[in-house]
């Protein structure tokens, strides 16, 4: 079949393990039962915007041509950074886009990775998120009213965490479990003066602390790399190998690993 990648598709079972879906162009492909067989990707040497459709020479912010790129909201600087939102100066580029994206309740979450960290995500974007992270356990500690006020939280509690994965080290195993509740409790008083001067900024704007249970998440992985190898559909346009397992956005091949997120927007033919 031939058609453009999209992010892997994903949902728990109920054994809390993800089941994955490639999706090539309108057509979806399970890969849970395709791990121990060859697989093959090759890429057309096409690339489709993931916006609006037109053929592109180089995908931009995960399969958009420079054109969307420059003119989205969704691609601008302050979804990466949501601090730097910038809607209150009337500079946003999609304010129809911003209210249904950015003014939604927001969770600030703890999780297992390549260690543990903190990030932000949308309420309708656990565990969802937590998976195309590599997350091996997930805990929301806050829910806020809008984007930027989890990111103001974000940055305080980044200054005793980490807040980004180590790809290579999620891919080379599982971390063993931690009490992601302990150690927010942990981190919480380190933040409060800070809690409390967000409280009287944004007043309107509630901040409710959480106490949810830890979700675990398990990968469908039958063998983890011992050196990682990245695949580059830009620099080689053929992927093959045994899929061995699949974890957050990443096809674990035994010739190399692929991001499927990272080509978005590439069209390609897969077979196996």
């Amino acid at each position: 079949m031939i058609g453009t990648l999209s992010k892997l598709k994903t949902r728990l079972d109920e054994q809390q393990q993800v089941q994955y879906q490639l999706p090539v162009g309108e057509q979806l492909v399970d890969l849970n039962p395709l791990i121990g067989q060859t697989l093959s990707l090759s890429h057309t040497g096409n690339i489709y915007c993931c916006s609006c459709g037109k053929k592109t020479k180089k995908s931009y912010s995960q399969g958009h041509c420079y054109v969307c790129m420059q003119k989205l909201a969704s691609c601008d600087m302050c979804i990466m950074k949501p601090e730097t939102c910038h809607f209150d100066q009337g500079t946003c580029r999609e304010p129809g886009w911003a209210e249904s994206h950015c003014f939604v309740p927001h969770y600030v979450y703890l999780s297992n990775t390549s260690g543990i960290k903190v990030g932000i995500t949308r309420h309708t974007q656990i565990p969802t998120r937590w998976i195309d992270q590599g997350a091996t356990q997930g805990l929301p500690i806050f829910k806020v009213a809008t984007r930027k006020l989890s990111g103001l939280i974000e940055i305080e509690l980044a200054k005793f965490i980490n807040d980004k994965t180590h790809w290579q080290a999620m891919l080379k195993g599982h971390n063993d479990d931690v009490d992601l509740t302990k150690k927010a409790a942990e981190l919480i008083p380190l933040i409060e003066d800070k809690l409390q001067s967000l409280a009287d900024e944004y007043g309107d704007l509630k901040i409710e602390r959480l106490d949810n249970n830890i979700q675990a998440i398990q990968y469908p992985i039958t063998e983890f790399p011992t050196k990682v190898k990245s695949h580059n559909f830009d620099k080689v346009a053929q992927v093959t190998g045994v899929l061995q397992g699949i974890k957050g956005q990443y096809l674990i091949f035994d010739t190399g690993v692929i991001n499927i997120r990272k080509f978005g927007s590439y069209e390609v033919e897969v077979s196996y």
